[in-house]
Formats: C-alpha cells, sequence, structure tokens
C-alpha cells in the first residue's frame, strides 16, 4: 500500500549520513513537503561556498530547502508551520527547540545510531567501535526536552566485526537506518506505533556509556594503554578524524602521524610504551604496556596516506625511537 499524499512529512538533516535516509522514504512514496538543513559554507582553497549532502540531495529531487540560522526565527517558525507538517523526521541535525520539535501533531522522531539509551551524544557511532563494544544498532524515537531521552519506537541490532573500523560501521548503520526509520514513518502515518520509554530499559546496575563530541585530544594515542585499547582507538577513529601520535626521533623535530591501520601483538617485553622497533623496511610496531601494535597504514604530516613500507622507504625510522 502506497503512503497516504496527506501525511506530510518536514525532513531535517545535514551531513552524508542523513542523504540516505531522505531517499529512501522518497522512494517508498512518502510526501516529504520540505527539507531543513544547514547553511550554506565556504570550503576548499577558493572557500567557495559550499551546499550540504542533504541540501545537494534534495535539490537533485526539487525539493523545497530550508537553511535558518536561528531555529527559533520567526520567520522560519512561519514557514514551518505554513508547511502543515504532521511529522518532522530527524536524521543528525541540530538539537531542536520546542517550538519545533513539537509543533507537528504526530510529534518529531529522530533516527539515532546507537542502542538507546547507551551511547546518548554526537558521536555513538565512534564511542561504541572505540569501546570494543561487539554491536550496536539504531533507535527511532520521539524528540522530548532532554536529549536522546524520548520513547523508544523501533531499534534493530548490527554486530561489529573484530575487523570493521568506524567507516565500515558507519555504512552498515547508514543502510539500516534508512530503512529501520522508513518503517518507522510507515506505522507512524498508519498510527500503529508504540513508543516505549528509555526508562523501563534502565534497570539497576546498567551502566550508561556516553557518546559526546569528538575533540582533537580524544584522538591522541595514549601508549601506556593496553594493545587492544589502542587498537580500538586506531578503528574508532579511522578514516576520520584518525588516531594520532608524534614521532620523536634523534636529531630531528616531532612528526605528527595519523594512523589509519594497526594489528595487534599481545607478548611479554621489556620496553617502554611509547619504543618502536623497526627492522627499517616493512615492520614497524610500537611497545604498550602488554604488547605491541604494529602499524599497517599511516600518514605523516603534509603527507598522503601510505602502507608501513612505504613510509618506511621515505622515513629513516630506527628501534630506539618513540612516539608519544
Amino acid at each position: 500500500m502506497m503512503p497516504s499524499k496527506d501525511f506530510r512529512i518536514v525532513y531535517m538533516g545535514t551531513p552524508e549520513f542523513a542523504v540516505e535516509p531522505l531517499k529512501v522514504l522518497l522512494d517508498r512514496g512518502f510526501n516529504v513537503v520540505a527539507v531543513v538543513t544547514a547553511a550554506d559554507k565556504p570550503a576548499g582553497r577558493g572557500q567557495k561556498l559550499a551546499f550540504s549532502p542533504v541540501k545537494e540531495f534534495a535539490l537533485g529531487r526539487s525539493l523545497p530547502v530550508l537553511q535558518p540560522e536561528k531555529l527559533k526565527d520567526p520567520a522560519f517558525l512561519s514557514q514551518l508551520g505554513a508547511l502543515k507538517p504532521d511529522l518532522n523526521v530527524v536524521v543528525a541535525f541540530r538539537m531542536l527547540p520546542k517550538l519545533v520539535w513539537a509543533m507537528p501533531p504526530r510529534g518529531t522522531i529522530n533516527l539515532h545510531a546507537s542502542l538507546l539509551p547507551q551511547y546518548r551524544g554526537a558521536a555513538p557511532i565512534n564511542w561504541a567501535v572505540i569501546n570494543g563494544e561487539p554491536e550496536t544498532g539504531v533507535t527511532t524515537f520521539f524528540i522530548e526536552e532532554e536529549i536522546d531521552t524520548g520513547k523508544i519506537i523501533k531499534q534493530e541490532r548490527l554486530p561489529i566485526l573484530p575487523t570493521d573500523n568506524v567507516g565500515d560501521v558507519y555504512a552498515n548503520l547508514m543502510a539500516l537506518g534508512s530503512r529501520v526509520l522508513a518503517d518507522t514513518v510507515e506505522l507512524i502515518s498508519l498510527g500503529k506505533e508504540t513508543a516505549v520509554d528509555q526508562g523501563e530499559i534502565l534497570k539497576p546496575g546498567l551502566v550508561i556509556k556516553p557518546a559526546p563530541k569528538i575533540s582533537k585530544e580524544d584522538c591522541r594515542i595514549d601508549w601506556a594503554k593496553r594493545s587492544e585499547d589502542v587498537h580500538n582507538l586506531v578503528r574508532g577513529f579511522s578514516p576520520y578524524p584518525a588516531a594520532w601520535t608524534n614521532l620523536v626521533s634523534e636529531n630531528h623535530e616531532p612528526l605528527l602521524l595519523k594512523i589509519f591501520s594497526s594489528a595487534l601483538e599481545l607478548n611479554d617485553h621489556d620496553e617502554q610504551p611509547g619504543s618502536i622497533v623497526t627492522d627499517s623496511k616493512s615492520r614497524l610496531k610500537v611497545a604498550t604496556c602488554d604488547g605491541f601494535i604494529n602499524i599497517l597504514e599511516l600518514q605523516p604530516a603534509g603527507k598522503k596516506r601510505m602502507d608501513v613500507v612505504s613510509f618506511l622507504n621515505g622515513h629513516h625510522i630506527s628501534t630506539g625511537d618513540r612516539v608519544q
């Protein structure tokens, strides 16, 4: 059965992650009457104004696009009200004021890339991988006053493989989330949704792990940690923004290295954490508190991403050098 054209949806999102869910809604025949996205921003060497990924896609589908600087702007609120949305759908957008999320009669729903109430916050995919979780998932829920705390409508789980980095999990969650979101909208449009208070999931003793916004310092590798923790940090920031460390070698200025791929080596040793062990040709490993991290792909500051063989061919690295 095709969705009713009388059920009007305003879609709110900005980055690439929000494009596929919008596409799936449109492909399923839902009536998206407008898209709200971030203002155009300068990008590239010429600092020309660039559209958000969602805006580019929306214009390609001939959808009206709204780009308010302030979500409480009376002019924007008037525009939004004139659209007469039955439902707002939010994917990877900014925090909404109540004036916006309470406007539609069927409310406002959000797609979140975790199994709420776990990993509330801005970077749930990164933190799930960094913490070595064996699984994550997606959640659709009704937006309420406190961020990521509203009643849950649907959840689906996704395994995180030991070989996955955050880019892999991101892509898998984007596909899964697009389907779950469209299923949720269909239920709401038919009046068949059920919503569960997150408080019913918060059992005594359950530790809620947060997912705060990523800072540069979060990405810095602490080589005194366990190998598994360092390896998961690399996975959790690859390919973006990338875990980093400083290479310190004799008679050279410190060189910032971004690390994109690594392998674990667990064994006893007498090396200080951060000490490099290398054959200077094809192997570069760094001591941790309980083993080593073999660096497989990296990027020196000012250079392109490369494999470890290419890096060692262009840099004189010896056993005894350090990263910190």
